[in-house]
């Protein structure tokens, strides 16, 4: 458990604590496959951009006068089927990464909203409701996390 969650008042049980670093697991999760998704996605725009560009210089401009004799020499080339490949595989795997992300996405979502929906349960006596607005401020602050409203 994270020290900012650990150190919390006796008027937060250690279940709601439990809680709050479930939710901390699942956006450091999310943040890391969002980050990892964006890493692919400039990769392959920039794969794909080099490979057209590649591609125009050397096969398209040369050899314009016949579509024949361009798509031969293209496809001659053993090193144009590969680049081809990586580009393609570096696509399909931005869009495995994409739909990691929108899974921890949700899960995170859920988890937080979960929260905002049982507060009434988890802070039950007088004390520790007042004092509620002070974890939602850590998690804020610390994590990023809001707690104060159901909605993103």
């Amino acid at each position: 458990m994270d020290e900012p969650i650990k150190n919390l008042e006796s008027w937060t049980d250690l279940a709601t604590k439990q809680f709050l670093q479930n939710i901390v697991n699942k956006k450091q999760k999310f943040d890391r496959y969002k980050k990892y998704h964006l890493t692919i996605m400039w990769t392959t725009i920039f794969l794909g951009a080099a490979f057209i560009m590649y591609s125009y210089y050397f096969y398209f401009v040369p050899y314009s006068h016949s579509f024949f004799e361009m798509f031969s020499n293209f496809v001659d080339e053993f090193f144009n089927m590969v680049f081809f490949l990586i580009v393609i595989s570096a696509f399909g795997f931005m869009n495995v990464l994409k739909k990691k992300m929108d899974k921890y996405e949700d899960e995170y979502h859920a988890l937080r909203r979960e929260l905002v929906d049982k507060s009434k349960d988890l802070w039950k006596s007088q004390e520790a409701w007042s004092k509620r607005h002070l974890v939602f401020q850590m998690m804020k602050e610390k994590y990023d996390i809001n707690l104060y409203h159901e909605n993103k």
